[in-house]
């Protein structure tokens, strides 16, 4: 594909995101006009369902330019980054839950922290991407210490399958960081991030669940990145396929947000595609794993996952 082509595809990408994220970022405010209601939006199980369809269908579409295009090679590319990052992208889920949880925010504010919490993480990680291209680009061996990082992160998993499922404050080292150099107030009564109180300056729960949510995102890339990145090192199929997938995650949370502890294997389930994502590029200059397959591979681990954690939760109904 030639150079104009490829800026061509960035203003494509560029603008679809723009506009759908101003959109989704100013729903609430549109919404309220329409109806003539000042309240808070709360956002519904409806409207959750039609965000994450919208945003799934946005990245199909954009598959589907990409095929057209630049072949059904890159496309695959795209849709296994993309499954690949949306699928390690659940487990952060669990993370929102226990943080919005343990600081008592309400939904109606949920989920303006966790609009400006994916606008953080996608500068993030397109910094890291940019970052992990480049020196895949310059020192070709550091593509084993990615798979390296990969099977530790699944042994972490391994070690570690019995979820945390307290998140608490007070002993968090990022809450006491925070605390140096703002004080925080623990009652929130509106959607701000930042308050005053006699003419002092306050953190809302809101800005402690912000800050955690970014720096547990961090923790998050460090194993998602080298996984794409060993699909592919083509920084545009990266960073948008890992632009989509994080986008979907606000609406997903509020689609399944409740229900994420019916999926008892998710753990056990994104171990295996570490591991299998691992063992891939370690053994890439010795066996050559098709692109066609490594999707359909991370499809049966994911749908094996799903299904026996939701037929484990109807059992445990019985």
């Amino acid at each position: 594909m030639d150079f104009f082509s490829i800026n061509v595809f960035w203003i494509v990408f560029g603008t679809l995101v723009t506009i759908i994220l101003l959109l989704d970022l100013f729903y609430e405010k549109l919404y309220n006009i329409f109806k003539k209601q000042k309240k808070i939006f709360e956002p519904s199980l409806k409207s959750a369902a039609i965000r994450t369809s919208i945003w799934i269908s946005c990245a199909l579409i954009f598959a589907g330019l990409i095929y057209v295009s630049q072949g059904s090679h890159q496309a695959l590319l795209f849709l296994t980054g993309y499954t690949l990052e949306e699928s390690l992208s659940v487990d952060n889920i669990m993370v929102f839950v226990l943080i919005f949880t343990s600081l008592q925010i309400q939904q109606k504010y949920q989920h303006k922290v966790l609009m400006w919490g994916i606008i953080g993480a996608i500068i993030m990680r397109i910094l890291f991407i940019l970052a992990g291209v480049a020196l895949l680009e310059t020192i070709d061996w550091v593509v084993y210490i990615l798979g390296g990082m990969l099977l530790f992160a699944s042994y972490r998993m391994f070690s570690q399958r019995k979820p945390n499922l307290k998140f608490e404050p007070k002993n968090s080292w990022v809450v006491r960081i925070l605390g140096k150099f703002i004080r925080i107030d623990n009652t929130q009564k509106d959607s701000k991030f930042l308050k005053k109180i006699d003419g002092k300056l306050y953190a809302t729960p809101l800005l402690v669940a912000l800050v955690t949510m970014e720096t547990s995102d961090l923790a998050f890339a460090v194993d998602s990145i080298p996984a794409v990145l060993a699909i592919t090192t083509d920084s545009f199929i990266v960073i948008t396929s890992n632009v989509f997938a994080i986008l979907g995650l606000r609406s997903m949370y509020l689609l399944v947000g409740g229900g994420i502890q019916k999926l008892r294997y998710l753990k056990e389930g994104l171990m295996v595609l570490l591991a299998f994502i691992g063992i891939k590029i370690l053994v890439s200059d010795f066996v050559e794993i098709p692109i066609l397959l490594s999707l359909t591979i991370i499809f049966i681990i994911l749908g094996t996952t799903f299904t026996i954690s939701l037929l484990k939760a109807r059992i445990s109904k019985l």
